[in-house]
């Protein structure tokens, strides 16, 4: 039932709300404005998760030279993937969405929030890990 009351947010409620923003800002600064803004924050947010993206991607690199494993730079890695999918989809809620996970300031709160869900997911048992020692200690059964 929580996955349909997400999916309902999601796909119904965020862009029927988006589309009444739209509207009333159009109504206050006008249509072409209102267009600019749609695009520019696009093509601005782009713009800066490329940045982040690549900036992330030397972070991954030089941790794996470094011979430690990028768990962190790659979670901010989908984060930032996230915000700049979200970036693109018109609307102004949806781009201060997208903002927010993607400078690290604003996105280690909600990394950290993801975390302890997960955790508590886990330690709750709403989400079961198994390792199959089979396949792990016999490659060659891929």
């Amino acid at each position: 039932m929580k996955i349909f009351g997400i999916l309902l947010s999601m796909f119904i409620v965020i862009p029927v709300v988006e589309f009444g923003l739209l509207i009333e800002i159009g109504t206050r600064l006008g249509t072409l404005p209102t267009l600019l803004l749609i695009f520019g924050t696009g093509v601005v947010g782009a713009y800066l998760a490329r940045l982040e993206g690549i900036r992330i991607l030397y972070k991954v690199q030089r941790d794996f030279q470094q011979g430690m494993m990028p768990a962190e730079q790659l979670f901010d890695g989908v984060l930032v993937l996230i915000a700049g999918v979200v970036l693109l989809t018109p609307g102004l809620l949806t781009d201060a969405a997208g903002l927010l996970l993607l400078f690290p300031v604003t996105r280690y709160p909600i990394k950290a929030f993801i975390k302890h869900k997960a955790q508590s997911w886990v330690a709750n048992q709403h989400v079961h890990v198994s390792i199959n020692r089979n396949r792990l200690s016999d490659p060659s059964r891929d």
